[in-house]
């Protein structure tokens, strides 16, 4: 598996961030934002597990709620204060005429989640309506992964986290795409063996067992854990889907999280989980679905699954990716005997 999210059409991803890289943990900047844009007519959903979101916007998204189209998904890190960040993207998608069109104007939607990365870089170095802007301005279909944009300042448990992306195509010709802020207070990595939890990520990402040494090293820096961390995603797909036919999307999505975090959705982190379906590709109904189901079911079940793959793997992507900031240890870097293979595929 390999992609990103970008591989639905029409979806767009841009970055802003600042970031000193000379700062120590708890000064300087070490911040950003990432912005995903849908094209018109993409219906929206969100599912939030973790016991303390930072989020805007989420309610409308509910299927018994009225607004079903977004334009515009924004994750970022600044903690609640972070949300200020979602104004710039409204001012982008002002200018180009995007929202809900109402007499004098249209207004944008905009569904927002945060990460808390407040330790890391300085706590009032946060992102405001600028970087919201820029990321919006920045879209396009590459996607940086690592350290960039919302994923500055993550952390993945002991490691350094950072944004990933993956896609899965279905014999029906469906995308499906993830895009992932990892900054979990839980594991992404088995203490026990230095390797991810699940098994078909250690062969698809070339890793091999770490040396004893290596993994007593990674194990003794569990007492920097803080359970104040939170995971954020998005998952896109150019199926034609109900609003919720897309909110189960995001429901079953979450399971890519419990698959490659643990433990996740805490009573003390925010994993929250958006859902865009942008209509692009109509498959047939099943004939047979019982008459008393929604002829839709099948392929949001199809779809789920998929949603869930591809965000387990964004998980992976992120973290392997990500450059030390502040003293965080990469995985890489903590471990580098798990690396037979290079993330891109050149022999380490």
């Amino acid at each position: 598996m390999s992609g990103s999210i970008t591989d639905v059409g029409g979806i767009r991803v841009g970055h802003h961030h600042n970031l000193d890289r000379d700062a120590e943990l708890g000064s300087g900047w070490a911040t950003g934002t990432t912005v995903v844009l849908t094209p018109p007519g993409t219906t929206g959903a969100v599912d939030g597990r973790g016991g303390a979101p930072g989020t805007r916007e989420t309610d409308l998204l509910e299927p018994s709620n009225s607004v079903r189209h977004v334009d515009a998904v924004m994750l970022t890190g600044g903690s609640a204060y972070g949300l200020a960040a979602a104004d710039g993207v409204m001012t982008w998608l002002e200018e180009h005429g995007r929202g809900v069109a109402m007499d004098g104007g249209v207004v944008p939607i905009v569904p927002s989640a945060v990460i808390f990365d407040l330790p890391v870089g300085g706590w009032k170095c946060r992102p405001d309506a600028e970087f919201g802007y820029r990321a919006a301005a920045a879209a396009g279909t590459e996607v940086g992964i690592g350290t960039v944009g919302a994923g500055v300042g993550a952390r993945a448990g002991v490691f350094k986290g950072g944004v990933g992306t993956a896609s899965v195509m279905l014999a029906s010709g469906v995308t499906v795409g993830a895009l992932v802020v990892v900054n979990s207070a839980g594991d992404v990595v088995d203490p026990g063996t230095g390797l991810p939890w699940l098994a078909s990520h250690i062969e698809q990402f070339g890793l091999v067992p770490p040396p004893a040494d290596q993994c007593a090293a990674y194990a003794e820096r569990h007492g920097e854990l803080s359970p104040l961390n939170t995971t954020i995603a998005v998952v896109a797909t150019d199926a034609a889907l109900s609003k919720a036919g897309c909110r189960r999307m995001a429901v079953a999505a979450q399971d890519g999280l419990a698959r490659t975090i643990n433990p996740c959705h805490t009573p003390l982190d925010g994993d929250t989980v958006f859902a865009l379906a942008t209509g692009a590709v109509e498959v047939d109904p099943d004939p047979t679905t019982p008459a008393s189901m929604s002829p839709e079911l099948p392929l949001v079940a199809a779809v789920g699954a998929a949603a869930a793959e591809a965000l387990a793997a964004a998980v992976l992507v992120g973290v392997l990716a990500a450059e030390s900031v502040a003293g965080i240890p990469t995985y890489r870097g903590l471990l580098p005997g798990a690396f037979r293979v290079d993330v891109r595929g050149a022999t380490s």
